[in-house]
This record gives C-alpha cells, structure tokens and sequence, in this order.
C-alpha cells in the first residue's frame, strides 16, 4: 500500500472445495458435514478474520452468519435440524440453508460459505458440488496456502468421522470488540489447533504465525522503567454509508475513516501505573498473564469527504504516555502517525520491500510523549484539540491520571472518538 503496510489481492482469490463429479462432493453426500462446518467457524471468530482481507463486516464480500440480523442465528438453528449427517438427496443442503447464507440485501454469493455452485436448481453450472470459503483471501507465498488448504483439509476429515453438534454462540458486540485485536485472534487459533491435536491431527499453532503477521503487522515496540508497550495493527470494520448522488450515478460509500490498533503492555503493575491515548485514560484488559494487559484503540484517521461522523477531525498522531501514578509523573511512551511525520503525501507505490519498510518505520516514534516539564511550561500545550493528561495536575510538578472510562458494550475497544460522557467512570485511588 502507499503506506508501506502489506495488503492482499482482493477478492476473486477463494478456497473452493467439491469433488472430480458432483456426486462425489463430501457436502453433497454428507449434509452434516457443512453444518459441522458453519457451526465451528461460528464457534471460532479467529477462523473468519485471520485469512480474510481488509473488507470486513455486515456489509463486505463474506460476511459471517451472525454478522447482520440478529435473528439468523435462531433461523439457522432450526435449520441445522433439517440436516441429516448423511442422506441421498443431494438437493437438501441447497434447500435448507440457501434462504440464509446471505448477506443483509439476500445476495447468495456475498456470504462466508457460499453455496451457488453447490446444487442450485437455476442451471447446471450451479450443481456441481463446489462449496466456496469466501472469507479465505489468497496469502503471499505459497506455502501458505498450502497451510490454509492443510487446515480445511483436517477439519473436513474430523467432521466426517466425528460431526459437530453444539448450539451456536450468541457473540453480540463481543464479535468486533475482542475479535478485531491479533491477541484474542491467536488465542482462538490457539484453541483450534488444540482441538486438531486432540482429533489426532498434529497441526501446529506456530504454523499460522505467518498469517498473524500478515495480519496484523508490527508499528513498534518500546521499553520504559522495565515496562514494554507494543503497538500492532488491528481490525477494523468497514461499514457502507447512504447513497449519494454522483455524477455517474447513485453511489454508496464505504467508511474507511476510522481505523484500530493493539497496544499490549507487558511488565506494568495495575495499581501503579497508567497508560494515557491523547490526554484519556485507556482502560487496559488483563489477558490473564502477570502484569500483561490489552487494549484496542479505535480513532479516526483520515477525513474523506464521505464518513460516518464527518463532523470529527482526525485524531492522529496518537500519543501514548505511561504514567506512574506514585510519583506523578509520565515515565515514557510512543507516538504513532498515520502517515509520513512530516506531512508528506506518498503518491506511488513502494518500489520495493526497503522502501514499504522505511515508510512504516519512520510513523512510529519510539519517545515524543508528554514530559513534565513542558506541562509546568507551556500548560496550553494539547494534543489534537484534547487536554493533555498533565493539564489536570492539582499542583505543579504532580500529575493525576484522568480516571477510566469504561464501556459495557466494548470492554476491550477504547474509541477516541467517543467523548466519554454516556461512559461509566471507575476511578481507582492513586497514592498522594
């Protein structure tokens, strides 16, 4: 890309899977088989997200069963029912689940599991036994499709022998809260292989690693006072907008003004220490391992002329600080811009890899945060038209953090965008 971030092919580049005839498809002899299929993909957001390209959501090329209405997962239950493990009628598949592998318009080929060359009564290139994952984007070397194709592989020959039968997940806001970041992707991953493993299938999760990377590249990582922050790209659904009238025609935009990363913070005791995103106080999630805590920032980073809150500037770069709250003061941090620091514009593609490297390189700065000192001597100084956290100092020389702002719907997302008010506040003491 223009940035020097890596980016797939597109659309068009899909994992299909049938059979030499018709007759031999597996979906078609075993209708159980794709239910088995569709119930675990549900089950593992990880699944949807990590071979997919960077269109994702309600609105994108393939999105999930319980990506739109929120009564599909009730419709596709009763569904499931209809669904024999194994049955000679090789139209049944097509009947029962045609009406709700769809999109929200009730387009049969904008969908994660895609069946229109399954065996669709419209005309004979529809029955030919062809299921298409539609969420797989064609990765960059080969190799790596050949993980991808060893994983669909495994898991057809695991619900051949053993189907699976479970009630489906109701994730609600939790699907683009945790599943956006690459630490909760991993962790699901995590849980597949595992679940391979116990099958007797010896699939490695350090396999995948390519496509963790791939996914969701590295911004930078610094070290402050034993404390390590890193940033990393995350997830971020693009969402279609009104129509508009154009001069070729009625247009329906798509937002891609807003954008979302990962800050991981390893080393940091809860009690003591804050991490501040422009002047507001993240609300870091314990993942489970001592003094390790995640967060996703959700910010808007550019400003077309077509978005959902037009209203809102951008809010880049993102300046990060880590503060001890002991001592009152910002120990270190990080800034992060979306493009060049100097306000370039890149108007080719990288020439090569050395080139896309240095353009993503020269966005992080590993120091940049707000120091005391220029608090006590310029207490005007913000960030992006927000109060910096040292402006609400009771006293010179003594930094407060500003308390937490937590939201119930989006626990492990924090958006910038979002002014706090409708937020509950959890304020924690800090020593004085």
């Amino acid at each position: 890309m223009l940035d020097g971030r890596h980016t797939g092919t597109g659309g068009g580049n899909h994992i299909t899977l049938g059979g030499i005839r018709p007759s031999d498809s597996p979906f078609l002899r075993r209708p159980g088989l794709l239910r088995s299929l569709l119930t675990y993909w549900q089950h593992h957001p990880g699944l949807s997200y990590l071979f997919s390209g960077l269109f994702i959501g309600p609105t994108s090329q393939a999105p999930r069963v319980d990506e739109g209405r929120d009564e599909k997962l009730y419709e596709l239950e009763i569904a499931f029912q209809q669904l024999p493990d194994a049955v000679d009628s090789p139209w049944i598949v097509d009947r029962v689940l045609r009406n709700l592998l769809t999109d929200l318009t009730g387009n049969t080929h904008r969908s994660e599991f895609c069946i229109d060359k399954l065996y669709s009564p419209d005309s004979t290139y529809g029955r030919l036994g062809i299921l298409e994952f539609r969420g797989f984007e064609m990765p960059p070397h080969p190799r790596m499709g050949l993980v991808q194709a060893l994983l669909l592989r495994s898991l057809i020959a695991w619900f051949w022998d053993n189907p699976y039968h479970h009630k489906l997940v109701r994730w609600g806001t939790e699907l683009h809260d945790r599943f956006m970041l690459p630490f909760f992707v991993r962790n699901d991953l995590c849980c597949v292989t595992a679940d391979l493993q116990d099958a007797g299938f010896p699939f490695q999760l350090d396999w995948l690693d390519p496509f963790l990377e791939f996914r969701f590249p590295h911004y930078g990582t610094t070290q402050h006072a034993g404390i390590e922050m890193e940033l990393r790209f995350a997830i971020e659904p693009w969402h279609v907008l009104g129509e508009e009238s154009t001069a070729q025609g009625t247009a329906r935009y798509v937002d891609s003004s807003v954008e979302r990363l990962q800050l991981k913070v390893r080393g940091m005791t809860e009690s003591r220490h804050a991490v501040i995103c422009n002047g507001r106080r993240l609300p870091l999630f314990p993942t489970g391992t001592k003094g390790e805590y995640v967060i996703g920032v959700r910010y808007k980073a550019w400003d077309p002329h077509s978005a959902l809150h037009p209203t809102i500037g951008v809010q880049t770069p993102l300046v990060f600080d880590l503060v001890d709250t002991w001592n009152g003061r910002s120990v270190g941090g990080c800034v992060y811009h979306i493009s060049h620091p100097g306000g370039r514009g890149y108007e080719t593609a990288p020439v090569n890899a050395y080139e896309a490297e240095s353009r993503r390189v020269s966005r992080f700065w590993q120091d940049g945060h707000t120091p005391r000192e220029a608090a006590e001597a310029q207490p005007e100084v913000n960030h992006n038209g927000g109060r910096s956290f040292l402006e609400l100092a009771p006293k010179p020389g003594r930094s407060v953090a500003p308390p937490e702002e937590i939201n119930d719907e989006f626990p492990v997302t924090f958006d910038l965008r979002h002014d706090g008010k409708l937020i509950t506040s959890r304020l924690k003491p800090f020593a004085t």
